[in-house]
C-alpha cells in the first residue's frame, strides 16, 4: 500500500514538487515542506470526514465519479502552461468540504511556519487536495474499497500507520477554535519545531534532505 511518504518521495513526487513550485512562482524546498504537511493534513481530514458511514460513502461516490487517480497519469500535462482553473476550483471545493470553517486557520498555520505568504499557501492546497483525492481513487479501486471500515483502513495505511499521537495532532488541529495559539502548537509539532521533534515532521522531515 503506496503511502504519502512514498509519493512525494517518488519521481512523481518530485514532479509534483517542481510543477507547484512553479506554478505558486515559490522556491521548490519550502514547497516540498509545504505539500509534506499539507497533504497529510488533507488526507487526516478526510479520515475524519470518513469516520461516519455517511462521511464513508460521500467520499466513496465522489471518487467513483470524478476522482479515479487519472490526474497522476499526466502531472506533466498538469502543471504544463499552469494548472487548469477546472483543477483549482475542484481542489477549493475539496478544501472547504474537509477542512470547512478551519481552512483559514490550516492556511495562516501552514503560513507561519514555513514563511511563505497565506496566499501562495492556499494556492497550494487547491493544488494538492486534487492529487490527494487522486492517490485515495487509485488506491481505492486497487484494494476495491466499498464501505466505511474499508475506506477508513485505506486511509490510515496511507497516512502511513502514523502511530496515534500523529493522528491527534491532525485531529487537534483540525478541531482547533481558531483563536490561533492551540493551532500553532501544533503546527509546530507537525513541522517538527526545535522543541519538538517528531510528530509528522518525524516521518516527512527526512524526505527531502533536511
Amino acid at each position: 500500500m503506496a503511502g504519502l511518504l512514498d509519493l512525494l518521495n517518488s519521481p512523481m513526487g518530485k514532479q509534483l514538487i517542481s510543477g507547484v513550485a512553479g506554478q505558486t512562482n515559490q522556491p521548490e524546498n519550502k514547497t516540498a515542506d509545504v505539500l509534506s504537511m499539507a497533504m497529510p493534513l488533507i488526507l487526516g481530514a478526510m479520515k475524519k470526514n470518513a469516520s461516519s458511514p455517511e462521511g464513508a460513502a460521500g467520499l466513496i461516490n465522489a471518487l467513483s465519479s470524478k476522482h479515479n487517480g487519472s490526474i497522476l497519469d499526466n502531472l506533466g500535462g498538469l502543471f504544463n502552461g499552469g494548472v487548469d482553473d477546472n483543477v483549482m476550483q475542484d481542489g477549493a471545493g475539496i478544501l472547504g468540504h474537509v477542512f470547512g470553517g478551519k481552512q483559514a486557520n490550516v492556511e495562516n498555520a501552514l503560513s507561519q511556519k514555513s514563511g511563505l505568504d497565506a496566499g501562495s499557501i492556499a494556492q497550494i492546497l487547491k493544488i494538492a487536495a486534487p492529487i490527494v483525492m487522486g492517490m485515495i481513487g487509485k488506491q481505492t479501486a486497487q484494494s476495491n474499497v466499498s464501505d466505511s471500515s474499508g475506506m477508513n483502513a485505506l486511509l490510515g495505511s496511507m497516512l502511513g500507520g502514523q502511530p496515534q499521537e500523529n493522528q491527534s495532532l491532525i485531529t487537534t488541529l483540525l478541531d482547533a477554535d481558531g483563536d490561533g495559539s492551540v493551532l500553532d502548537d501544533v503546527a509546530g509539532m507537525v513541522m517538527g519545531g526545535s522543541k519538538k521533534k517528531g510528530g509528522l515532521a518525524g516521518l516527512l522531515g527526512g524526505l527531502f534532505g533536511k
